[in-house]
């Protein structure tokens, strides 16, 4: 056709070569198959069988396929089996939907909403149980502030970033998702939330412990680089890995101990401006149980905008619901949060919820012994225990063991946090499929923006209040927490074989690393004060890293090929 003459035995047998050489080869030639095989008809049919026991189809063919072959590509390939999470978002989309409404509906409406749900969920999980019940731990153990803080606040902070990445590592195909996610979270964080804290609060930053963080933060981009560089990693490795974030604990808790050393403690005290009434006021059981459902407070509703009160108004729901499930203690309350009523609810609503959302309720539906289901051997259980701690406590004096409830706050919500994560992969692998964007974009973009939000609003907060240092601090600490705990548990838990997206990985880490190192020299020439125009140069450094980005991925900026 092109006035070219095909020798057919030939381009065989350099291909049968070939396939003896490099598998990978036969996996592309089956991938291109389907649009190729017409115009190369009289290639040996060996090679189509050959290719056909090595390679295995990718899910992301689909949108190939006519819009009738679709659901039957879907069900057919074993690449679009979603193994983990509760729907299959796949299925979903081409079988349960009419074809025309796929392109549109799903992906920019229905999936969006979903997606927005899903982070409402992580991020009420993690702030309002995952963190406060971390908190009651590291009371109980008596942990001091700073490895309280770069531990378990560093943990519940991070939960978010980490359980995703952990669920994306659980599979090669969506390993890219976690890849995009951290370093994607990374450059956003250090760049448009630290622009921001600059451009709202000019300040002097802490010389030793910038410069201590944005070392580690680089050492960590630049290993877990070499990692993904080579598409594997062994245990020896990714136990080091894990090991250089203890050194790190280790570096900040040994400078802190040094700074203290060298200066007089001073032990400042803040009253607690809870609201406490005159006199003695004692409620009923009932009272109790209602008050302690209540998500809103009166009084900071009247003092709120019209926009934390719309989206208090779709959060509460979930709250709601959330408390039933999950308990809370607070050593800073006088009665560590006892709720008599709801607490013993939770003896039964906790262990419940475990099981049916633990490895995406695949526990939910096992029956021991192949006659008596465990979900209502947990729930007698969980009955008999309410009515244990029912009848032997009463409404106004927590007891001893109260402290137990954090353990087991602590586990529901990481059981819940998991399970949404999960969720979120899982749905987000779908929207790439369906979009034609690989997984590191879908996880620089969404999946980033959503997990850093709240942290862009806190600590952008805490500027406004006054303290820019601790926001500036919390802007590289959880970071490097996030991408050393979130790549080595998820290498530890499952040895990745991955394959990188080639150049968009290099923009990726190529753009962190730059944004660290011209940190590290520009603010020490800036005498460490952080000002409005390195504020406005972070964020336009986002934004340029944002659109290489997005033309790397759409094949506008590619490599060279010799």
């Amino acid at each position: 056709q092109n006035g070219r003459w095909i020798n057919s035995a030939w381009i065989s047998d350099s291909v049968h070569i070939l396939l003896h050489n490099a598998d990978s080869f036969c996996c592309v030639s089956c991938l291109s198959r389907d649009s190729r095989i017409n115009t190369l008809s009289n290639v040996d049919k060996k090679l189509e069988h050959s290719c056909a026991c090595l390679c295995v189809l990718q899910c992301d063919l689909v949108m190939n396929r006519s819009a009738a072959d679709r659901c039957a590509f879907v069900k057919n390939t074993p690449d679009c089996s979603m193994e983990d999470g509760f729907i299959n978002y796949l299925y979903t989309a081409f079988c349960l939907l009419p074809p025309n409404l796929t392109p549109l509906a799903i992906t920019l409406c229905v999936s969006i909403i979903w997606l927005f749900f899903l982070f409402v969920v992580l991020g009420l999980t993690a702030s309002k149980f995952f963190c406060p019940n971390l908190s009651a731990i590291s009371s109980t153990l008596h942990l001091s502030h700073n490895v309280a803080g770069v531990t378990f606040l560093a943990l519940g902070n991070g939960a978010p970033d980490i359980f995703s990445a952990m669920a994306a590592f659980s599979h090669p195909h969506t390993a890219g998702l976690a890849v995009g996610a951290l370093f994607g979270a990374g450059i956003f964080v250090t760049t448009v939330v630290a622009g921001s804290v600059a451009l709202i609060k000019p300040f002097a930053v802490a010389s030793r412990p910038f410069l201590r963080d944005v070392i580690f933060y680089m050492g960590a981009v630049f290993w877990t680089f070499l990692m993904l560089y080579r598409g594997t990693t062994t245990l020896g490795e990714t136990l080091g890995y894990l090991s250089l974030y203890v050194v790190y604990v280790l570096t900040v808790i040994i400078s802190a101990y040094i700074y203290n050393r060298r200066k007089y403690s001073v032990n400042t005290s803040i009253q607690n401006s809870e609201y406490r009434p005159l006199l003695p006021y004692s409620e009923s059981t009932s009272q109790i149980l209602l008050s302690s459902l209540n998500p809103v407070d009166h009084r900071k509703w009247r003092r709120k905008s019209w926009r934390w009160r719309a989206l208090k108004v779709v959060k509460t729901p979930l709250e709601v619901l959330l408390l039933i499930c999950i308990p809370v203690v607070d050593p800073d309350k006088e009665d560590k949060n006892w709720r008599r009523p709801l607490n013993c609810l939770h003896l039964i609503t906790a262990p419940l919820v475990c099981v049916l959302a633990f490895q995406s309720g695949a526990y939910g539906e096992y029956m021991i012994q192949g006659q008596f289901p465990l979900w209502l051997l947990v729930l007698l259980l969980g009955l008999f225990l309410s009515a244990i701690v029912f009848c032997t406590t009463t409404n106004d004096c927590p007891p001893k063991y109260h402290s137990l409830f954090a353990l087991l706050g602590f586990v529901v919500s990481a059981v819940l946090i998991s399970a949404a994560a999960s969720e979120v992969v899982s749905l987000l692998h779908m929207l790439g499929v369906v979009l034609s964007l690989s997984n590191t974009v879908l996880g620089l973009t969404l999946l980033a923006w959503g997990n850093s939000i709240g942290d862009c609003f806190s600590d952008i907060t805490i500027a406004r209040q006054g303290y820019p240092r601790m926001a500036i601090s919390a802007c590289f600490g959880g970071i490097i927490f996030n991408m050393l705990l979130g790549v080595g548990l998820g290498c530890l838990l499952q040895m990745v074989k991955t394959q990188s997206d080639g150049l968009l990985t290099w923009v990726l880490a190529g753009s962190l690393g730059l944004s660290l190192v011209l940190s590290f020299v520009i603010v020490p020439l800036c005498q460490f004060h952080l000002g409005r125009t390195y504020g406005i140069f972070l964020l336009v450094f986002y934004v340029i890293f944002l659109i290489v980005a997005l033309l790397t991925e759409f094949g506008e900026i590619h490599t060279i090929s010799t």
